[in-house]
């Protein structure tokens, strides 16, 4: 059996165990979270976000790239969200990411076309957080509108530290 198919049974149990609802598109805690798509990360559960509370964006590294900006701006002006978090963590897998390296392991697999321009690399988790904090506050539609705070989720202790600029 593969992993689809057992998550497919689960989905079918849930919702059978679950009403039908007509929550609303519109967080309710008008917060939307940028944060790492690390399979350590079980963001919901570590910041005790229930269905409805949020927006929960996630890619490698959780890094502020065009096509989350595209995210973060229909959250903000079409959905209404007014706080951005933002999640990086610990032992991250691009903390220790030499991306020429990579392209060239990449190359010799025969996977060098289509691939994206940087892979966002970073060797200091805090210092990531910090870039991707000035990369939004930098932008027009976010200055005074939205309140954005960044952390680091330790994937040992399960604590979230903020990082201050």
């Amino acid at each position: 059996m593969s992993a689809i198919d057992d998550v497919l049974r689960a989905n079918r149990e849930f919702a059978k165990a679950s009403p039908p609802g007509e929550e609303s598109p519109r967080p309710r805690r008008r917060l939307v979270v940028v944060a790492c798509m690390d399979a350590r990360l079980s963001v919901e559960r570590a910041l005790g976000i229930e269905p409805g509370d949020a927006h929960v964006l996630r890619n490698a590294g959780g890094i502020v790239t065009g096509d989350m900006l595209r995210s973060l701006v229909l959250s903000h002006h079409a959905l209404g969200t007014r706080e951005v978090m933002i999640v990086n963590h610990t032992d991250c897998g691009l903390s220790n990411l030499r991306e020429e390296e990579f392209r060239e392991q990449l190359r010799a697999a025969g996977c060098s076309e289509d691939l994206p321009s940087s892979f966002h690399a970073f060797s200091d988790v805090d210092e990531n957080v910090r870039d991707q904090i000035r990369r939004l506050r930098g932008l027009r539609w976010t200055a005074e509108r939205v309140t954005i705070r960044g952390f680091v989720y330790d994937v040992l202790s399960h604590v979230l530290r903020e990082v201050s600029l």
